[in-house]
């Protein structure tokens, strides 16, 4: 096959170098493309994690500017493996890129590329890991696309790519190259039957567009938990939230007022439902689309004030913005000389790979809104929808630091976390904060992500999916089609990493109105004080969790265990498990399976071992499967027989006084031991025959009684 060159390039190579050398050039740097793969070798770079190096990579990449070191001393927590467990790499530069080719073996999975919301196990298809607010297809778009994926046999792969890399899960192959007879029977159509035959290994395929080389690194398991847990630690290690933050949040209408969100505040404690974090959407600035990052003087005439009212009622204030910075803001001029050569809704982008954008950003912050009181921020809009809603910055972009705007897009909301949380860190304090798009080594960024998009079984597939990664995601709650879902999303957030009602267009809680237009215009639900009691009963199973969830969040950060993670981690040789998106794990000894609103029941898996029902204690046998009636009102949680878990009682804001008041819960024999640190000292509980024995020297919580359940 002959290839075309127009007269353009010709004539620029010929110009420049000559008929023949011209010519010769040409023509090897287009054969290049079939070049047989080298080999490369891995090198260890930590303990049980390899990296080798394919070509010449981009001075640019999540690894190479990362901001936050690995968590090295958390190694030692972590099995000892001594080789590496894949042969040396192959790849090669290509007149497209730079190609990587993995092994495969027989039956192995594969799972993660980031936050995934429309498929869980990844192997036969095909990803790009590109940056999309509207991530409705299986493409591999998300809002957080991670360019890790992990595999049953405990193998950890990480692309240090800031592109948008294309994965080929095992069916990319390479052409047959000797005849064979023809198979009498078998004419499969090739559009719909996968021919690959039983046992066959496949491979992974991995291109990365416009560069000339890449670093690859291996972390290995020995088991896939132990893989991710690998991933995790060399990330920096995990994120523990402060208190308030694992409490209840709730976001008001985006055009409220000072009065307005105070009267919000004031009701939920009058009418005792918790609460520890009032969200202001984008009504609280003067300019929004872009953003003025000024508070808005008609709403909050004194800003100081209403933070203060708000601190006073024991509520955290966390306000909504976007990083695309209006001509009117005071960070305009700071902002311009370190900006992208695009704007978005007449806003400059700040280079946020740039330290200087990074700093004056961050600092304005600072000054004008962490020292007045505000406890965290709701990132928005650092995704990506120039080829969906058409708003964003172009892939073609350009920015001071020297990267693209397709890099730029791979790393926009992480950097933007920094951003914030270097503010806080400046001035000793903790936030935890929502964001919209995030990345690759973000496990320990005191961020959660959301999204516009709402279907309730999405949401869950995305929380399952999104511990293979070093990720969070909040399932939060809206507006909802009728009673039943609203409290099967509420049931869902409360067992989430980030609990949160967002009402930014109702001006009432939804448990009055679920119609956002008759909310709005003061129709209520009839007794919908009914509706609002069940919700209470349910926020306040949140609170009751705090101890549990900050345990979890304390291993997440000792030794990169996810606190939130799918079945599959903990079980891979399970095979049924392989394709189970819509049940979780929740610490070490608890799985929560949501309940969806319109079906009739729900299937549960229960993985290997005795598990034991979370409300009443009866015994479930594992590797069974069993049939959860709609009709069921509370969400079907399950703990590990022998469990010894902590129950707070519930107070209107973490760390109230009765918070700190613990009803241990015991299941079966209570072998399983519970210990958590706290602000001064730890809790150690434990069981042994029929007697409780708490030790807690140091902490301020109180074991009022122990029961035994079931």
């Amino acid at each position: 096959m002959s290839t075309r060159i127009s007269r353009r390039t010709l004539a620029k190579v010929l110009a420049a170098s000559g008929t023949v050398a011209g010519l010769a050039r040409l023509v090897d740097a287009q054969s290049h493309v079939v070049d047989s793969l080298t080999k490369q070798n891995w090198k260890q770079v930590h303990p049980g994690v390899w990296r080798a190096t394919i070509g010449t990579p981009e001075r640019f990449t999540p690894v190479s500017s990362r901001l936050v070191p690995p968590h090295t001393e958390a190694f030692a927590r972590l099995p000892r493996v001594d080789a590496a467990p894949l042969p040396p790499i192959e790849g090669k530069q290509t007149a497209r890129g730079c190609l990587v080719q993995l092994p495969l073996r027989a039956d192995e999975q594969i799972f993660g590329l980031g936050l995934q919301f429309v498929s869980f196990a990844q192997r036969g298809k095909k990803k790009v890991a590109r940056v999309n607010a509207d991530p409705k297809v299986d493409t591999g778009d998300s809002h957080a696309p991670v360019p890790f994926y992990v595999t049953t046999e405990g193998i950890g792969i990480l692309i240090d790519t800031a592109r948008y890399a294309t994965f080929y899960f095992g069916d990319a192959r390479p052409r047959p190259t000797e005849t064979a007879p023809v198979a009498a029977g078998s004419n499969p159509d090739p559009n719909y039957t996968h021919t690959v035959s039983e046992g066959d290994n496949g491979r992974i395929i991995v291109e990365v567009p416009r560069a000339s080389g890449v670093d690859v690194y291996l972390f290995a398991g020995p088991e896939m938990q132990d893989a991710v847990k690998r991933y995790n630690v060399f990330s920096g290690g995990g994120v523990v939230p402060p208190e308030w933050g694992l409490g209840f949040w709730y976001r008001a209408i985006a055009r409220g007022n000072h009065e307005d969100v105070l009267a919000i505040a004031q009701e939920f404690r009058d009418r005792k439902i918790p609460c520890d974090v009032l969200g202001m959407e984008p009504g609280w600035q003067s300019r929004a689309y872009s953003c003025s990052f000024v508070w808005d003087q008609n709403r909050f005439p004194d800003p100081n004030s209403f933070v203060k009212s708000a601190t006073d009622l024991h509520y955290k204030v966390n306000l909504w913005e976007h990083a695309f910075t209006n001509p009117a803001s005071p960070l305009f001029a700071a902002i311009k000389p370190y900006s992208g050569n695009f704007g978005v809704w007449n806003g400059l982008v700040p280079d946020f790979a740039g330290a200087q954008a990074r700093e004056a950003f961050g600092a304005y912050h600072g000054k004008n809104l962490v020292d007045m009181g505000v406890s965290g921020f709701k990132l928005d809009e650092c995704d990506n929808s120039d080829f969906t809603g058409g708003w964003s910055f172009p892939e073609c972009s350009s920015f001071p630091s020297g990267v693209d705007g397709e890099q730029m897009h791979n790393v926009f909301g992480l950097r933007y976390q920094m951003v914030i949380w270097e503010q806080f860190r400046q001035r000793g304090k903790k936030t935890y904060g929502l964001v919209r798009s995030s990345g690759a080594l973000a496990t320990p960024y005191p961020f959660v992500l959301y999204s516009d998009l709402y279907d309730h079984r999405v949401y869950i597939r995305a929380l399952v999916n999104s511990g293979f990664c070093g990720l969070l995601w909040c399932p939060e709650v809206r507006q909802a089609e009728n009673e039943e879902d609203l409290l099967r999303r509420l049931q869902s957030a409360v067992f989430s990493p980030l609990a949160q009602i967002d009402c930014w267009y109702m001006k009432n809680p939804p448990w009055k109105q679920t119609n956002r237009a008759l909310n709005n215009s003061g129709h209520f639900l009839d007794q919908w004080e009914n509706l609002e009691s069940r919700c209470r009963e349910i926020i306040g199973w949140r609170m009751q969790l705090i101890p549990y969830l900050t345990a979890a969040f304390q291993r997440y950060a000792d030794d990169g265990t996810p606190p939130f993670r799918a079945l599959v981690l903990d079980t891979p040789q399970d095979k049924r498990l392989h394709q189970v998106d819509d049940q979780y794990l929740v610490g070490d000894r608890m799985m929560v399976a949501p309940l969806f609103a319109g079906e009739a029941s729900r299937k549960v898996l229960m993985p290997e071992g005795a598990w034991q029902d979370f409300w009443t204690g009866t015994l479930i046998h594992g590797g069974t499967e069993i049939s959860i009636p709609s009709s069921t009102e509370k969400i079907p949680v399950y703990v590990k027989a022998g469990s010894v878990i902590p129950w707070a009682e519930v107070g209107l804001f973490a760390g109230a006084p009765e918070t700190r008041q613990i009803s241990v819960r015991v299941y079966g024999n209570g072998s399983i031991p519970f210990s958590m640190r706290c602000l001064k000292g730890n809790l150690n509980l434990s069981w042994k025959g029929h007697d409780g024995r708490a030790e807690s020297e140091g902490s301020d919580y109180h074991i009022d009684r122990w029961d035994v359940i079931g």
